[in-house]
């Protein structure tokens, strides 16, 4: 399994970006998906998820309200629509799959993780 995320960038306060994780090795229709941001000098944290099911959706929240998952089955990839970004939503963000839903706010269950990309919000 390959997760491979895309999209991060530098954007002033108020902007918006989206990010993309592509999955190999898996499908997202049939598989829990996520994403975490760990900023620097802090702890990886949980930001968003998406349920295989049903695509239930669980946001942090910090980020409810701006950020919105979603997924495109055909091209089995994951999304991340940022908008109302803040100087402390800088972070390298990462998607996750593996981890059953009543576990997926938690960062160990999760056996696949994509490398990351950096988001950048300046003031």
């Amino acid at each position: 399994v390959q997760l491979a995320e895309s999209g991060g960038g530098l954007v002033q306060a108020g902007g918006s970006l989206r990010l993309s994780c592509a999955v190999s090795g898996r499908t997202v229709s049939s598989s829990n998906m996520a994403w975490f941001r760990q900023a620097p000098g802090k702890e990886r944290e949980f930001v968003a998820a998406i349920g295989w099911s049903s695509g239930r959706t669980d946001y942090a929240d910090s980020v409810k309200g701006r950020f919105t998952i979603s997924r495109d089955n055909a091209k089995n990839t994951v999304y991340l629509q940022m908008n109302s970004l803040k100087p402390e939503d800088t972070a390298v963000y990462h998607c996750a799959t593996g981890a059953p839903w009543v576990r997926a706010r938690a960062q160990q269950p999760y056996p696949y993780w994509g490398q990351g990309t950096q988001v950048t919000v300046s003031s």
